[in-house]
């Protein structure tokens, strides 16, 4: 195991998955061929597994080009985030100004003065792309739309999102003579790599039709590939004439997620039978395999110094995945290290090394080993000997 430092290494042995596997599933990016039909109509696309970040399927995906609607993803994140870290919470009060009442194309029909939640606002963002929405949560947040602008593009340069310039909160068609907010398919796919760790957001997203302003108005997803399949659960659509029409979508189906984007197809039709497409094709190619699952006894046996007992179990303290094609086989090897010596007390769970999972020589990730039971410090007997 050349090039990694071990306090105490104990192979374990080596799990065999799948049927021979090609170099090229170990490369950062994987390129296939253009298989769906309609995706030679769109101006660019890209398919994305979240969790290694690999890329399956991709077509000028740094293409530069009008998000549209897909700009409320950075407005959605910055929420989100701002709940996670306390700064927001769904239920602070978000009052309508007369600007926000007035966007137009997509919207919930908000009238100056009016009170909704902010997780009522969301709502309607994330199902509907309401724009009176999107433009009165920015006010909510940053205290004016153009500070909120500031935000996201500080969020932008923060992501690496190289290629994303944001102009609006919305993603309207601009002013005549002004710029419009611009991104491309590869850097709205690193978006939707950090959007979906937010389950309200994927609830929101995957919602077929929910109601709003005591269930006066319906909202209705705007993507229809939710509305059509039952493993798809998001994430935002974006149209207009010279955006063309897109989507980003995410649906699970195995136990592995991924994420596709469609940028600038002609028509509604082609973008989502695109994206559709392109993920069904991914899913049938690609695989998550595991060489070791949360709770697989690696050590039944290791020494725990001044403990009663004098040994303990160890597990696997989580799963490892690894994304794979179908078909192939992988040999995966499985090591635990050690420190020189574990001294008691112990508690159920406590870390005590590591699982290092490898492919030959290279290192394809580790997981935490624990105990598995309770070590008490023994008495004088057990201290001495």
């Amino acid at each position: 195991m050349r090039g990694r430092k071990r306090l105490c290494g104990l192979v374990l042995g080596v799990v065999s998955l799948g049927v021979p596997t090609s170099a090229g599933a170990r490369e950062r990016t994987i390129v296939g061929p253009d298989r769906a039909e309609t995706a030679k109509l769109v101006k660019s696309a890209i398919v994305l597994e979240p969790e290694s970040g690999l890329v399956l399927f991709e077509k000028d995906s740094h293409h530069q080009g009008p998000p549209a609607s897909m700009t409320k993803m950075m407005l959605m994140l910055l929420v989100a985030e701002g709940v996670r870290n306390g700064s927001l919470h769904w239920n602070d009060p978000v009052r309508v100004s007369e600007r926000a009442s007035k966007m137009g194309g997509s919207q919930v029909y908000l009238k100056p003065g009016e009170v909704f939640t902010l997780g009522e606002m969301m709502a309607a963002i994330v199902i509907h792309s309401a724009n009176d929405a999107a433009y009165a949560v920015a006010e909510r947040v940053a205290g004016s739309a153009p500070d909120f602008v500031n935000r996201m593009n500080e969020r932008a340069r923060e992501l690496g999102l190289k290629e994303t310039q944001y102009r609006s909160v919305h993603g309207l068609p601009p002013e005549a003579g002004k710029p419009a907010d611009l991104s491309s398919a590869h850097d709205l796919s690193l978006l939707a790599q950090k959007l979906i760790a937010f389950p309200e957001i994927l609830k929101w997203s995957g919602t077929k039709k929910t109601k709003f302003r005591n269930d006066t108005l319906i909202l209705t997803n705007t993507n229809r590939l939710v509305q059509e399949n039952d493993w798809i659960d998001g994430l935002k659509t974006g149209s207009y004439g010279a955006a063309g029409f897109s989507v980003t979508a995410t649906g699970r189906r195995d136990g592995m997620r991924l994420i596709a984007v469609v940028m600038g197809a002609p028509d509604r039709n082609t973008c989502f039978a695109a994206a559709e497409q392109l993920l069904k094709n991914a899913f049938a190619e690609y695989q998550m395999l595991a060489p070791i699952h949360e709770g697989d006894v690696v050590a039944n046996d290791v020494a725990v110094k001044r403990g009663r007992p004098r040994f303990v179990r160890v597990v696997a303290g989580g799963t490892l995945t690894v994304l794979s094609k179908r078909g192939q086989s992988r040999h995966f090897g499985l090591e635990l290290s050690l420190p020189p010596a574990i001294e008691a007390p112990l508690t159920a769970r406590q870390v005590v090394g590591q699982v290092i999972v490898h492919e030959g020589e290279h290192v394809v990730g580790t997981v935490p080993a624990v105990a598995a039971d309770d070590v008490e410090v023994g008495g004088l007997w057990d201290r001495v000997f």
